[in-house]
């Protein structure tokens, strides 16, 4: 008789990916019997992907633009990544990109966060023509929109001591309302964005977490009324880097995250 091990964390999300083994179907009934906790868990995550879907869909309807490709950039194009992103986010839950600890704090809210974060940098981030819909050029305007948008001050931090210079930024719809996007570039094009919405109502302020979604890496945390997520295709540590400088000028009198 073959020993089933014990229900996991890859288990969780492969239920609320509707991705679960037939043979782990019991283990998991028996699972959730004792531990409810983890059945309004999984539909916490079945929410989120119903709202990333609500969110995100309709710009897969949107025409690609023409010439769009730009040599040394990933020749993806916009559906493909925003696809992709997809990909991760809704099915490769199942793989547990992301560990315990993340879990409880702020639970589903907290990574929904990070993973509305990671699904618009998937979105725009490889995008040439159209990466912003506010150039940098009209900051001031971009940042009084913005603030005016989501019911409070909402600033676009300066990078360019760590190599970044801001394109511009985008309103984005939320799971909840509507979220900004701030982009940034380096001189070889590689691109950062930051993440910024109102945080939900009644919400514990989170330490720095950090959450791999699609291969894009995330820290995401919460500072009085507003959530933050920056997310880049870098090494865990050299985002880390951009979001202490990025937490700095936000919050002067803050610490640093932690890696």
């Amino acid at each position: 008789m073959t020993v089933q091990p014990p229900v996991g964390e890859a288990d969780l999300h492969a239920a609320a990916d509707g991705r679960l083994a037939p043979d782990r179907e019991a283990a998991l009934a028996e699972h959730l019997a004792a531990h409810p906790d983890d059945a309004e868990r999984i539909a916490a995550y079945r929410r989120l992907n119903g709202e990333l879907h609500r969110v995100f869909d309709p710009v897969l309807g949107e025409a690609t633009p023409a010439g769009w490709s730009m040599p040394g950039r990933r020749s993806w194009s916009r559906a493909a990544a925003i696809a992709a992103a997809f990909a991760g986010l809704l099915v490769g839950t199942a793989a547990g990109w992301f560990g315990r600890d993340l879990l409880p704090v702020d639970g589903p809210a907290a990574l929904g966060l990070a993973r509305l974060a990671a699904a618009a940098h998937g979105a725009y981030a490889t995008e040439v023509r159209h990466p912003v819909e506010v150039p940098a050029d009209q900051e001031a305007h971009l940042v009084q929109w913005l603030s005016k948008r989501l019911g409070g001050e909402v600033r676009a931090p300066r990078l360019a001591a760590v190599g970044y210079q801001l394109i511009g930024g985008r309103l984005l719809p939320a799971d909840d309302g509507v979220a900004a996007q701030f982009m940034y570039e380096d001189a070889t094009g590689g691109r950062i964005t930051l993440y910024v919405k109102s945080a939900a109502a009644g919400s514990r302020e989170t330490a720095f977490r950090f959450v791999e979604m699609n291969g894009l890496s995330v820290w995401y945390w919460r500072d009085g009324a507003f959530g933050f997520a920056l997310a880049a295709d870098l090494p865990r540590q050299a985002l880390l880097t951009l979001c202490n400088e990025v937490y700095a000028q936000l919050n002067p009198a803050g610490h640093d995250a932690e890696g």
